[in-house]
């Protein structure tokens, strides 16, 4: 298997319970890097009521990365405030420019700070950590990179260290640059879900490999048991999907891809937008053939490449539901956590976002879910607390650890750590011995960061 084609010659699982079989993923090759990008203080400009501009932003890095690698497949996750991507050496330049393009469109054209890095991939291995990956097919027209070993998380917290001249982090471009967001659309109206509620949730398993994976396994299983099957807890009914007209939904896509942030260029491509969807409404009214795309299944085809559930390091899902249901969850989650099992964190609300990378109308395409309001980025502000409170013994495990650490250099047996039961922690099973940064990592891993 070629490194530069390793993604895409990967098998395709079928079914999501297949992520929690530690067979089904492989190593990622070692020459590859990870690009992590996250808005500063998405979680103030969330509460400020620019929860749309913060998904758009987010799903704008991987737009930006997925127009270097052209036809060539990568792996990549959308988190709401965030993304990681997975790009090959031959991508690095180029990637480099895109991200520091999508950098400035923050900052000039909705005041947002992003913060944009790039991991290689022998770094995240150094600290100890892996980067194992999977592909699931979700629809005919996507296919969803999963990504275990807590390697993905161990480069985010890489990126966000507040250190100067941090090696990982692209500074700002002094030049002004012009990023390719073509293929981005952000043009649904909020999508109301007939049960009542939509959930964003976040499940991060504690315990050895294969007790996480055991976790995963059975909360999937649990919120089946509870929700139903996949057409009962989507988040997304093709019923409900419904173009947009209103100035407020379709100008953070205006502002993102307009060819000027003057006051014309802006209007002119609102214009476009209102023009296509009035043309996409009608096409799908009378179920139209247009060459190739038959309009009257695309909400069919939408509903179907949607991101409602994945997996990076932890699970996360956004699903429909009731208050009972959603009540039976809680308390599910609630007595794992309490038995140490699990750290989560859910955010609720009375609709679903959606925003769009589409290249093909009747091809590639997926379209991002998040839940309106904050959805992940408040649920991850939950489950950072439950975090806290999880560690409320952390003074103490690390002096354990450090202690364990100059006992062992002195005997001079390597150092492996294993899972403490009393404190219900993940830790490596083997630290390379010349890596410092390993612990650092791991702590970093289960900090409180409300920047």
């Amino acid at each position: 298997m070629s490194t530069e084609q390793f993604y895409a010659q990967l098998p395709r699982l079928k079914e999501f319970i297949e992520i929690t079989q530690p067979h089904n993923f492989v190593d990622l090759p070692h020459d590859w890097h990870v690009v992590i990008t996250d808005i500063v203080g998405s979680t103030q400009a969330i509460e400020a009521g620019r929860y749309k501009d913060v998904n758009l932003l987010g799903a704008c890095s991987i737009v930006a990365v997925l127009n270097v690698a052209k036809s060539a497949e990568i792996p990549f996750v959308f988190g709401g405030d965030k993304a990681s991507i997975l790009i090959p050496p031959a991508l690095l330049e180029q990637t480099k420019q895109a991200l520091l393009a999508t950098q400035q469109a923050a900052k000039t054209r909705f005041d947002l700070d992003l913060r944009v890095g790039l991991v290689p991939v022998t770094d995240v291995l150094a600290a100890g950590f892996e980067i194992k990956v999977a592909k699931l097919q979700v629809s005919e027209n996507y296919s969803q990179g999963i990504f275990t070993g807590g390697g993905l998380t161990c480069a985010t917290e890489m990126v966000k260290q507040d250190i100067p001249n941090n090696p990982y982090q692209l500074k700002p471009s002094t030049q002004p640059l012009q990023p390719d967001f073509s293929g981005l659309e952000c043009r649904w109206q909020d999508i109301p879900n007939q049960r009542g509620e939509v959930l964003s949730i976040l499940v991060l398993a504690m315990g050895s490999k294969k007790e996480q994976y055991l976790t995963y396994r059975t909360v999937i299983q649990k919120i089946q048991e509870i929700f139903g099957e996949d057409a009962d807890l989507h988040p997304v009914a093709a019923k409900s999907l419904q173009l947009s007209f209103q100035h407020s939904n379709l100008l953070p896509e205006a502002k993102a891809r307009a060819t000027s942030q003057a006051w014309l260029p802006q209007q002119m491509y609102l214009l476009k937008e209102k023009l296509e969807n009035f043309l996409g409404r009608s096409f799908m009214k009378f179920e139209t053939k247009v060459g190739d795309v038959d309009w009257g299944a695309y909400k069919q085809i939408v509903t179907a490449a949607t991101d409602y559930r994945k997996f990076d390091d932890m699970l996360r899902m956004v699903i429909a539901g009731t208050a009972d249901q959603r009540e039976q969850l809680n308390s599910y989650l609630e007595a794992q956590y309490k038995a140490g099992k699990l750290v989560h964190g859910i955010h609720l609300s009375d609709r679903a976002l959606m925003t769009c990378l589409v290249f093909e109308r009747n091809g590639q395409q997926v379209h991002f879910i998040d839940g309106a309001d904050g959805g992940y980025a408040l649920a991850a502000k939950a489950m950072k607390a439950r975090l806290q409170r999880k560690a409320a013994n952390w003074s103490a495990y690390v002096k354990m650890m450090k202690l364990r650490k100059v006992n062992q250099r002195q005997s001079g047996s390597s150092l492996e750590f294993h899972t403490d039961d009393r404190f219900n922690l993940p830790v490596p099973d083997a630290l390379p011995r010349h890596s410092p940064q390993a612990l650092q990592t791991l702590l970093r891993r289960h900090r409180v960061d409300q920047r």
